[in-house]
């Protein structure tokens, strides 16, 4: 499944929610994103997306790690499951509590073959 565009997620923490938008692309066949919320932009890392075992692209996993500095300094793991234009999984920092992450993709993006949408 492709998951490929951008997304807009909702991440509930102990603090309260915050937004944040997920741009996933492929360059040179390698799955790449970037982050942006609280006023900065951050490379994701680890990026690793798993395919459902029944190979029907439901319920695919992704993985990646971010470093934020807003609203403080952390380094962020998450786990997510994408079925369709939807993803729910969740942010952990450290040794804080795992946080809520919900998302949407957007109807405009990228395309499946990495070029922008009209």
């Amino acid at each position: 499944m492709s998951v490929e565009g951008i997304w807009d997620l909702t991440v509930s923490t102990p603090i309260g929610r915050i937004n944040a938008v997920v741009e996933l692309l492929r360059q040179d066949g390698v799955l790449t994103g970037i982050a942006r919320g609280a006023g900065e932009e951050v490379p994701l890392g680890d990026l690793t997306l798993t395919c459902a075992p029944d190979g029907d692209g439901d319920g695919d996993g992704l993985t990646w790690k971010q470093a934020v500095t807003k609203p403080m300094r952390l380094n962020l793991a998450f786990a997510v499951t994408v079925t369709g234009d939807a993803l729910a999984g969740t942010s952990k920092a450290g040794r804080l509590p795992a946080s809520k992450v919900t998302g949407r993709r957007r109807a405009t993006g990228v395309r499946t073959d990495g070029e922008p949408r009209p």
